[in-house]
């Protein structure tokens, strides 16, 4: 088993200095990655760093990467952090970037990151003890193959075509017949449960039609990043090229789906963690939180309107009910 880091983006959306920045440039985007919701300050990041540090105390190392600003109460000279400004991986030529494909798409230019590692978003905690194999096993990241159908959303039109593009990559490198041949065993397993069912339903079509996306914290491997900017290189100029998010756009998502149908991934169980969209009704969220039942949550800020400092109470509640004493991250 090799070193396994950890990776969590990060933006503090009320930093003035961000702010002024980010009002030189027109996104002139209305999809929903782009609006204000996204980066309201939850106030609940310290929990992440309390999860890591009670539920996964063998990362080797944490890689916060920011624009350039820190919450306040973090312990920045904890040895196992190391904050990560843009300007210190991302291509000069890319900066400034509000596009989050921009960012994740660069991350196997920063220094000293671990071949194996697992990206967070903000809103990705960790709620029960997890081992380095629940993330990677024989030097594989555990995932899941399960195909999905695409479905363009007129809510968030953008990561639609986003996905799109990605799979039409993988169409152009793979062929299904050949995948499902080689690894029927990792794609028709029973750890995905009624998800297969998925699968199962599109497994007629001759191309791959898309991969379902558990919005999950994501076991990625260094390597392949670096593989998919060998062979595609103008395309991801392109999306890194795009300060805010655009049609035109892949995501880290596409090395997932190389991962998948070169095989080098082993089958985790469907049920590892959950996603959460934040709304008037956040019951199901704080039970499955405060019961542990799954490794991981997400919960998402979507574009729902809903009390949201009511919501955000539920959260904190929920989170500090099972780690409520600080880490050594916290000052």
């Amino acid at each position: 088993m090799g070193q396994v880091d950890f990776v969590l983006l990060w933006v503090d959306g009320s930093d003035l200095a961000w702010l002024e920045e980010k009002k030189q440039y027109d996104p002139r985007v209305t999809d929903a990655a782009s609006c204000a919701a996204r980066y309201r300050d939850w106030d609940n990041l310290q929990y992440w760093f309390r999860g890591v540090e009670q539920f996964a105390p063998w990362v080797n190392r944490i890689f916060f990467v920011t624009w350039g600003h820190t919450p306040k109460w973090l312990n920045t000279a904890h040895p196992k952090l190391q904050i990560v400004k843009h300007t210190d991986f991302i291509p000069a030529q890319y900066l400034p970037t509000y596009n989050s494909n921009t960012i994740e798409l660069n991350l196997h230019r920063i220094p000293e990151l671990s071949e194996q590692f697992v990206l967070f978003n903000d809103d990705m905690f960790l709620i029960r003890p997890c081992e380095e194999w629940d993330f990677f096993e024989d030097g594989l990241p555990r995932d899941e193959f399960v195909l999905n159908a695409i479905v363009p959303s007129s809510a968030m039109p953008i990561i639609g075509h986003t996905n799109v593009n990605n799979t039409g990559i993988i169409n152009q490198y793979f062929k299904k017949e050949e995948v499902f041949r080689k690894y029927r065993g990792k794609i028709y397993n029973s750890a995905y449960g009624k998800n297969l069912i998925r699968t199962v339903m599109l497994s007629r079509w001759s191309s791959f039609v898309g991969f379902r996306n558990p919005h999950l914290p994501l076991s990625h491997l260094k390597s392949t990043f670096s593989t998919l900017w060998e062979l595609e290189p103008e395309k991801l100029d392109a999306t890194c090229g795009n300060r805010f998010r655009q049609f035109n756009d892949l995501n880290h998502w596409l090395m997932r789906y190389w991962n998948l149908c070169s095989g080098k991934f082993i089958p985790r169980s469907s049920s590892f963690g959950k996603l959460f969209n934040a709304s008037s009704d956040n019951q199901a969220a704080v039970d499955y939180i405060r019961n542990q039942k799954g490794h991981m949550v997400c919960i998402n800020d979507g574009m729902e309107t809903f009390d949201f400092d009511q919501a955000k109470a539920e959260m904190i509640e929920a989170m500090e009910s099972i780690l409520p004493e600080k880490s050594s991250f916290e000052l």
